[in-house]
């Protein structure tokens, strides 16, 4: 079921650029997949909490690997959603609630240091899950190891005709 799911998803961010009559399309194999991993870690500085690295980009879609090995600031998307698929490792995805500490990062991104009564949701490797905008969410890694995750943004609106 979760294969289904993100092929759905895959299917659908595919589906809008064949509408705009796009011939490109973009590919990473398992093992690219994996040096990415390994680059991410190899790039990590000092403590931080979180390493990203592109993987495709399809405009306006763009999916990239998050490496997480500590627990970095919440986020909200005030003009997209997030589609979040765990690669490796395990932890807990919150959402809803309100950010801590909130602070605008740019016209259209808010960041908290945590978030106050939103809903802790556990993921494992295969686990997919979509924050809607103006949604507050945090990735936190569980298990003493890094969680690794891929993440697209899907900005709005929603395309023309969508169920």
């Amino acid at each position: 079921m979760r294969a289904g799911i993100l092929a759905f998803v895959f299917l659908v961010a595919t589906a809008s650029s064949a509408l705009a009559q796009s011939p490109m399309t973009q590919f990473m194999s398992e093992k690219d997949i994996m040096a990415l991993i390994d680059k991410a870690k190899a790039d990590r500085k000092g403590d931080a909490p979180l390493v990203a690295v592109p993987i495709v980009a399809l405009a306006p879609y763009k999916a990239q690997l998050e490496y997480r090995p500590a627990t970095a600031p919440a986020a909200l998307h005030e003009k997209d959603a997030e589609l979040f698929v765990v690669l490796q490792g395990a932890g807990n995805i919150v959402t809803g609630g309100k950010l801590v500490d909130e602070k605008r990062v740019n016209a259209a991104n808010l960041s908290g240091s945590s978030i106050a009564d939103g809903h802790s949701q556990a993921v494992v490797k295969g686990d997919v899950l979509i924050v809607p905008n103006n949604t507050p969410h945090q990735v936190i890694p569980t298990g003493g190891a890094p969680i690794v995750v891929m993440t697209m943004h899907v900005p709005l609106p929603a395309p023309a005709n969508w169920p």
